[in-house]
């Protein structure tokens, strides 16, 4: 029945979950900006006074002679006449169900004549959200139309700027986006047929994570409706991808767990063994689920608009993410059984010798030798950081007719003609405007060095406001251009600006200059704020004081160590001007948030294993034995999951950095470098709380004998010394245990178990666990 559920839930939630999210989605970077910057307040001049909004969708059309001749008076007309007949024409569109019809004219308004006469402009727009599919194919047919149309006039005609570079850099990487997604598929499902020997176990965890994908989706969707919320666009991918990592994690950390349960208890009811695995592994998933809500709801209190929305959409997915982990996934065991690992054998048999026992040898026994050299890796990555910038330059954008395009414009024109600056100025008290008290404001913007050409002023209707038209010479979204804005243009405007009334800047430049105040001012509060909730909720989990410092510091290591490695590579290696602003925000999303999830898992079971009599340094190695393998492939899945976006120049950046904050963590931080500091503090680790269940036991000392009820292995004192493995009963051959036998004699040549009954499973002949 809870399968059934989720399943109607999801395919429900597929269906209208997308063209939802395409409704609530916002286009406009400018949008999302407090109003005190300076770009925002340009922009509710520009609404208010001009009734105009920045259109994202505005395309800038380049015409020219077919034949190669100049642009003369009879060629203007037939250009304007061609627009004009193109503004009549309606494009149709096909909406698919659920989704928005964006039928529409397109609106075409004759542009400037470049200077040496070689081409005329012409801008073009439409109406909607340019990352919405039904808008894209609309775009698609006007631009083919009016291609046939200026052809038949005598015209040859390219599209730039806007929605038209969006497409072509979508045409020109979809085929590479495919190739990706089919090889981060292939690999998730390699990766767990190599690991489980099992197609089911392979395909089953990519099936539930999709049914919670689409309910995360139509729920976030939902409710930025209900709220009245707007969205950046890039919301749906990171949902997606998100919900692909913790969701295969999850299912992994759930699978590895129940295997281990089967194998101990191979004659135990398969929804009996579920229910204990989900009970098991549920604490932590709860826990580490919390975690990355915590931390990305933290986002909410940004002032950057895009972080303020992107960090509770993410966080209700994550919540979603949890509310499968613990009802689906668990269902999904029950129903499959022992089925789920078929046609494998090998697994019943636990491998005592394999390479994790090993490894959790190792670290347990040379705990120090294992922290400093983890500590040496880390500092010699973090090393990297020194000197790092934030770059906002579209580093690796493929060449397109968009490029071509905005190139053959720069030669001609200024290179930020295609996209211009615009100042607005408005009198404070009521006051009006003329030309002649803006020829100060204009004339030294044109002396501006980097200023290409500056436009007449416009007024509005009642004069109280005005519009300046600013082209530089350099492209809009490159540094050149916002180090230009912010400093002389913005100096300038300051100096100049008549008295009695304000002005400010706006346009691709200007508004990216002030993300990148907003955005730097955000991140050091954020990011203090997450560190806090999330300490608080390890905490909780914990129950101590200590351990959480551990893992906190852990994952501030590698976090440094990380963003040290981008920017090895990137800034001092290939020499860019610095790595993506969003690259530290990514990190935080994936690195950090999965890096503890990947701590918590291994937190949680050094805690259950040191709970048990046994010494410290054998409980750790327990610990990593059992834990690691299930870490080591969730992070091979995810790491190799975002190293594949590297065969993308615009992505190679935030691929190469994630898969290896995520190798990291998983191969490196939860394995070795937290297990060997638990091996050397001990059960001092949970301090204050008190090590161990079992009272007296701790360290190897107390009775000579105990029984562990948690996983019902006879603990006898050689074992509590320090040996590895159970120990038979002394004088005892293998046996079937069974409850305590009602009327039956004692277990023959052998005493009762002193004071306990027999143990339910007790099976000498098998490893621990």
């Amino acid at each position: 029945m809870t399968i059934i559920v989720w399943a109607v839930f999801g395919l429900a939630l597929t269906a209208v979950g997308q063209p939802l999210m395409n409704s609530v989605t916002d286009s406009s970077t400018g949008d999302f900006l407090p109003k005190k910057y300076d770009s925002a307040a340009a922009l509710q001049i520009a609404e208010k006074k001009f009734d105009e909004k920045p259109d994202p969708n505005m395309v800038t059309v380049l015409v020219a002679r077919a034949d190669g001749a100049k642009i003369g008076p009879a060629d203007q007309k037939k250009v304007a006449d061609t627009a004009a007949a193109l503004a009549g024409k309606k494009i149709e569109a096909e909406p698919e169900q659920f989704a928005k019809d964006f039928s529409q004219t397109p609106r075409y308004t004759p542009g400037v004549v470049a200077p040496d006469g070689t081409f005329q402009l012409v801008s073009m727009s439409l109406s909607g959200n340019m990352n919405d599919v039904g808008l894209q194919d609309v775009y698609r047919d006007a631009r083919d139309l009016a291609k046939t149309d200026y052809e038949a006039a005598g015209f040859r005609i390219g599209f730039t700027g806007g929605l038209a570079t969006t497409i072509d850099n979508m045409d020109e990487t979809e085929d590479t986006e495919a190739l990706v997604g089919m090889l981060t598929m292939g690999l998730i499902i390699l990766l767990n047929v190599v690991v489980f020997r099992s197609v089911l176990a392979a395909l089953l965890p990519l099936l539930a994570v999709t049914m919670i994908g689409g309910v995360a989706t139509g729920a976030v969707a939902g409710s930025a409706k209900l709220l009245d919320i707007k969205l950046d666009p890039s919301v749906p991918s990171l949902i997606t991808v998100v919900l692909l990592g913790i969701g295969i994690d999850y299912f992994l950390f759930l699978m590895f767990r129940f295997r281990e349960q089967l194998r101990a208890n191979p004659d135990q009811d398969k929804r009996e063994a579920a229910r204990i695995t989900a009970g098991k592994v549920g604490n932590a998933i709860t826990c580490a689920a919390l975690t990355i809500v915590a931390a990305f709801a933290t986002l909410g209190i940004a002032s950057f608009g895009q972080f303020k929305v992107l960090g509770p959409a993410i966080a209700v997915s994550v919540l979603v993410a949890l509310l499968g982990s613990l009802t689906l996934m668990p269902a999904l065991l029950a129903v499959t059984g022992r089925g789920m690992f078929w046609p494998a054998r090998a697994w019943k048999k636990e491998r005592p010798a394999g390479f994790a026992a090993r490894l959790g040898e190792q670290v347990s026994a040379r705990p120090v030798r294992c922290l400093v050299g983890s500590l040496v890796l880390l500092g010699a990555l973090g090393a990297g950081v020194v000197g790092v910038k934030m770059s906002y330059d579209q580093e690796g954008q493929p060449t397109t007719n968009a490029t071509r395009t905005a190139d053959e414009i720069s030669r001609s024109l200024p290179a930020g003609v295609s996209d211009p600056h615009t100042v607005y100025v408005q009198t404070k008290a009521g006051g009006k405007l003329d030309a002649r008290s803006l020829t100060g404001l204009t004339g030294a913007l044109g002396k501006v060095e980097g200023v290409g050409q500056v436009a007449k002023p416009i007024l509005n209707p009642d004069g109280s406001a005005a519009r300046i038209d600013v082209f530089l010479a350099a492209k809009a979204d490159s540094q050149k251009a916002r180090d230009l804005i912010t400093g002389p243009v913005r100096g300038t405007i300051a100096k100049n600006t008549p008295a009695g009334a304000e002005a400010h800047i706006t346009g691709t430049a200007a508004i990216f200059a002030d993300v990148s105040a907003s955005v730097n001012k955000d991140l050091k509060l954020v990011f203090p704020v997450a560190a806090i909730l999330i300490a608080l909720i390890l905490f909780l989990l914990l129950r101590s004081l200590l351990a959480p410092l551990v893992l906190m510091l852990a994952v501030g290591l590698g976090f440094v160590a990380t963003l040290g490695a981008g920017t090895l590579v990137f800034q001092h290696m290939i020499g860019r001007p610095g790595v993506s602003f969003t690259l530290p925000l990514v990190l935080f999303l994936f690195v950090v948030a999965l890096g503890t999830d990947y701590n918590i898992l291994m937190s949680d079971r050094l805690r259950e294993e040191m709970d048990k009599p046994i010494p410290a340094r054998k409980a750790v190695a327990k610990a990593v034995e059992h834990t690691a393998p299930a870490i080591a492939t969730a992070g091979l899945v995810l790491a190799g999951s975002f190293a594949s976006l590297a065969a993308s120049p615009a992505t190679a950046e935030i691929g190469f950095a994630t898969a290896v904050g995520i190798l990291l963590s998983s191969m490196l931080l939860s394995v070795v470098l937290v297990p060997s500091i638990a091996a050397i503090l001990g059960r001092g680790l949970w301090w204050p709380r008190r090590g161990g269940k079992n009272k007296g036991h701790g360290g190897g000392t107390g009775t000579p004998e105990a029984y562990d009820h948690q996983d019902r292995t006879l603990v006898t004192e050689p074992q509590m010394a320090g040996g590895y493995g159970p120990t038979p009963y002394q004088g005892q051959q293998n046996y079937q245990a069974q409850q305590p036998y009602p009327g039956q004699q004692p277990y023959p040549g052998q005493q009762p178990y002193p004071g306990q009954p027999y143990p339910q499973h007790y099976r000498p002949d098998q490893p621990h666990g």
